[in-house]
């Protein structure tokens, strides 16, 4: 068990956190996001996750990438919301006039640092306050993220904050997926599998209508596992409307609740979290994938599974509670467990 760090760009640190299996996770202050995520096959190293070369890089090309999302994942219609009958107002993008992912958000923060190594794992601990009035949110929020790989091939998110104000809190992680390793072709051949029986219908902008659907008898139906082709070829799904999925899928809580493997059989990632739902995110990119390690990305060249309350919440408090008040503690856990079959 060891924490390697070393530069990451002009202004940021990679903190290469590596176990007794020959993995390495690798993360980054800026934006408290995961960089790169690498297993033994077959006595080779296998990348399973997208990311860049520098921080510069990821601020040119996409921030979201791979990086802690707050204040409040997902979109936040016309960026209003009420607490305890206040209504605020929070930065909205110009083109859509909604609040996507808290606005200037977590990811584009330098967050402070705090490494740890024991017997079974390693951690690193980010943190970071945002201000109260902080793109219109209220209350100082000071918000803590630890990564944590362990010696059984886990990769553990643990959130945590606390606020001297009421406000929302929603975090997730902007991590996206491809256990082949290779960025340049799609995940068409990925199974995956979702314990999940309803999910949130969205609009063309992925704002949530409020419909709360079966996935019985459609393409959103994961319960038995399948692969992502079947998905991107139904054109006459309604996750054609934006080339593949965006949608939120709530959650039953018998455990592993989402499983991803690999076209080869060889990787098998299975998670489990605290979450009631989880945002399912196909790269819709079509041809403007950016360039990564010197190769474009393919349209659907990855796929995120981002656990939180579902995107909506503020309009539907159904769909559970977003609210932090200041006498209380928010924390959550995610768990992404890599299971390697060795040929």
């Amino acid at each position: 068990m060891d924490i390697l760090k070393k530069s990451f760009g002009k202004t940021a640190d990679l903190f290469i956190l590596k176990n007794n299996q020959g993995s390495e996770l690798a993360v980054s202050n800026q934006g408290a996001r995961i960089v790169s995520l690498k297993v033994m096959v077959d006595g080779k190293l296998r990348e399973t996750v997208l990311g860049f070369d520098s921080i510069e890089e990821y601020l040119e090309k996409d921030p979201y990438i791979g990086a802690s999302i707050g204040r409040f994942s997902g979109r936040i219609r016309q960026g209003t919301f009420t607490i305890e009958q206040q209504q605020y107002q929070v930065s909205v993008d110009s083109e859509t006039g909604h609040n996507l992912h808290g606005g200037i958000g977590f990811d584009k923060y330098m967050w402070e640092a705090t490494e740890k190594i024991a017997k079974d794992f390693v951690a690193v601990t980010f943190t970071f306050t945002s201000p109260d009035g902080d793109q219109g949110f209220p209350g100082n929020l000071t918000a803590k993220v630890t990564y944590t790989l362990t010696n059984t091939n886990e990769w553990k998110i643990l959130y945590t904050a606390t606020t001297d104000k009421a406000t929302i809190y929603n975090p997730t992680n902007h991590v996206y997926f491809n256990l082949t390793g290779d960025s340049t072709k799609g995940i068409d051949e990925h199974i995956l599998k979702m314990n999940a029986e309803r999910y949130i219908e969205v609009d063309k902008q992925v704002i949530p209508t409020g419909n709360v659907n079966s996935v019985q008898g459609t393409i959103f139906d994961f319960t038995q596992g399948k692969k992502m082709s079947e998905l991107f070829t139904n054109v006459a799904s309604e996750a054609s409307k934006i080339d593949g999925l965006d949608h939120p899928f709530l959650l039953n809580k018998q455990s592993p609740q989402v499983t991803l493997t690999s076209p080869d059989k060889k990787v098998i990632v299975e998670m489990t979290t605290d979450d009631p739902a989880v945002v399912v995110f196909t790269a819709n990119v079509g041809d403007e994938g950016p360039i990564m390690h010197g190769k474009k990305l393919a349209n659907h060249g990855g796929i995120t599974l981002e656990t939180q309350v579902a995107p909506g919440a503020t309009d539907y408090p159904e769909w559970g509670n977003v609210i932090l008040k200041p006498n209380e503690r928010f924390e959550k856990e995610t768990v992404y467990k890599l299971i390697i079959q060795e040929s």
